[in-house]
């Protein structure tokens, strides 16, 4: 038993955690019997306790006291790692934050193996940062410290369009080139590579992995661009203040965009600005909703709007978020179409780095047999579509959306670990 080793794919949005055990290759159950868990922490203010996940995400929609966490993986390798926060009164680094959710599933993981596992395959994108390769090797020491903050003594890494790879190749007979679309919450990345069943026992892949490419830009991204389209315009975004009509300050809007800075506006010094703007605003009554959303700590609740509007956009045309919180029957109604408008640059960035990937691994569209499309990103139609047009030829995979990273980090744990 004691050979048996892990892969964990911690998320922007979503974690998973699989054992590797000779044959015997599975995801582990980490919530509720979910082989996935929300990559969120809330802290509930008046328990003085931490939750995870789903949990977490309940302490959060129930509007209970306290401060909610997600989108932590995005802070690997820039400056915010290094200033931390205070939580239940103490300070903590965000190393330490980060650490106790990943325990969370290296917990369940030792519980079904029967002992604590010391080594680990953990996924990474292909860039944590776009163009600025010493800020990506920061961030994979950071989360490297971190696994073995927790007790992983031998830790590698793997690229996570990789591993979704591997977690396919099961299924293939033959040999097939393959695109895998790994769109997450906060990168997306590709690589084509050679896949069969016929390889699922060879260490050294490198001959088979063409090329790797990836941007910084995922789902958390697509709610950003929702919600500057159309939840901020509602909340004071580009309006006027002053005898001069200035505009208003756009950093707070786009901070209340963004998962990983909703919690950084929460000061009296924000506050103070908004309120003074207010006293001189031409629009009164949407900008003094940001002063309300910064008051009530609100922030996380217009961005899980725009996340539910994104949702519910990939099988519906249109959609109503109401914002009752702010004013009684305050709603605003949003469209595909609008959405898609939002996010136009969003997917051309990612369809330049897909083209990228293709052109570094010296191969033209129509040599390619498969799609493999994982993270939930790559539920939204207009994404959908466009690698539809992309490949036409190509037959598509896209079972196992927010599972198959984690999978087939197990996968090369075994076969790097020799489990």
């Amino acid at each position: 038993m004691t050979s048996l080793s892990c892969g964990i794919d911690f998320g922007t949005s979503n974690s998973s955690i699989a054992l590797a055990a000779g044959q015997n290759i599975h995801l582990v159950p980490v919530e509720n019997g979910s082989v996935t868990m929300p990559s969120a922490l809330f802290f509930n203010r008046d328990e003085k306790k931490t939750y995870y996940g789903r949990a977490a995400m309940q302490n959060f929609l129930n509007k209970e006291q306290g401060r909610l966490m997600r989108s932590l993986k995005r802070i690997l390798g820039t400056p915010i790692m290094k200033q931390g926060t205070f939580v239940h009164g103490r300070f903590m680094n965000f190393s330490d934050i980060i650490g106790s959710f990943i325990n969370q599933l290296k917990v369940k993981a030792d519980e079904e193996a029967g002992f604590p596992l010391t080594k680990v395959v953990m996924g990474r994108p292909v860039h944590f940062i776009d163009q600025d390769p010493a800020s990506d090797r920061q961030a994979q020491t950071e989360l490297e410290a971190i696994a073995r903050s927790i007790g992983f003594e031998f830790v590698e890494f793997q690229y996570e369009p990789i591993a979704a790879a591997f977690a396919h190749e099961v299924t293939i007979s033959g040999e097939k080139l393959a695109l895998v679309v790994d769109l997450g919450g906060g990168t997306s990345d590709f690589t084509v590579i050679r896949l069969s069943n016929k390889y699922l026992s060879k260490t050294d892949r490198s001959s088979d992995i063409l090329a790797n490419t990836g941007v910084r830009v995922g789902g958390n991204d697509f709610d950003k661009a929702l919600s500057l389209a159309e939840i901020m315009p509602e909340i004071g975004y580009k309006t006027t203040f002053g005898p001069n009509k200035l505009d208003v300050p756009l950093k707070p809007f786009h901070d209340l965009s963004e998962w990983s800075k909703v919690n950084f506006l929460y000061n009296p010094k924000m506050i103070l600005q908004v309120r003074n703007t207010l006293g001189q605003s031409q629009d009164k009554t949407r900008y003094g909703r940001l002063l309300k959303v910064l008051e009530q700590e609100s922030g996380h609740t217009l961005l899980a709007a725009a996340e539910q509007a994104k949702i519910e956009l990939t099988h519906e045309l249109e959609h109503t978020m109401s914002f009752d919180f702010l004013e009684s029957g305050f709603e605003i109604v949003t469209q595909r179409s609008s959405f898609e408008t939002a996010i136009t640059n969003d997917i051309q960035k990612i369809t330049a780095s897909a083209n990228e990937c293709l052109s570094q691994a010296g191969v033209k569209p129509d040599a390619i047999n498969l799609i493999i499309l994982t993270g939930g990103s790559t539920e939204v139609p207009a994404v959908q579509q466009t690698f539809r047009n992309l490949f036409p030829q190509a037959d598509i995979a896209d079972e196992n959306k927010l599972s198959s990273v984690g999978l087939g980090l197990a996968f090369d744990s075994k076969n790097k670990f020799g489990a």
